[in-house]
């Protein structure tokens, strides 16, 4: 039993498939099999109007508009050469930037390791009161 009416031939003059699942391809409105539904598959012509892809600055991470007939590669490269606004410095952050506020200690930590009595910053080494000589507070603390 042929069911004429269901399904659609592919427009790629080589394949021909009758397909009860054909797909419209969104630049040329023809219909295409699975096979052909790509823009390089079937040749589409009007693939430049959906085909757009715009490069990013390996960098700087920005979008380099690329006009229709120019190289992709050659405009990011004048782009990387003039107008890129990557700065390595920026790259290499430091990391272990609050510094203890002991007297005579020059360590660093990552992140800030502050006294509940004095509101200081200290390393782990000198966190405690008793081991800053904390001033912070008028209750003593035990050693404890």
């Amino acid at each position: 039993m042929e069911l004429p009416g269901l399904g659609e031939h592919c427009s790629e003059r080589t394949c021909k498939q009758l397909d009860f699942l054909p797909l419209k391809c969104d630049a040329c409105g023809e219909v295409f099999c699975k096979d052909h539904i790509r823009y390089d598959d079937h040749k589409c012509s009007s693939a430049y109007k959906k085909n757009v892809q715009v490069p990013v600055c390996p960098l700087c991470n920005a979008p380099i508009p690329v006009q229709k007939g120019e190289i992709p590669d050659i405009v990011v490269g004048a782009h990387m050469d003039k107008d890129c606004k990557y700065n390595p410095a920026q790259q290499k952050q430091r990391i272990f930037t609050n510094k203890c506020l002991k007297p005579g200690c020059k360590r660093k930590e990552m992140m800030k390791v502050i006294c509940e009595q004095c509101g200081g910053n200290f390393c782990i080494k000198h966190r405690h009161p008793l081991d800053h000589d904390c001033k912070g507070s008028s209750h003593p603390t035990s050693k404890a």
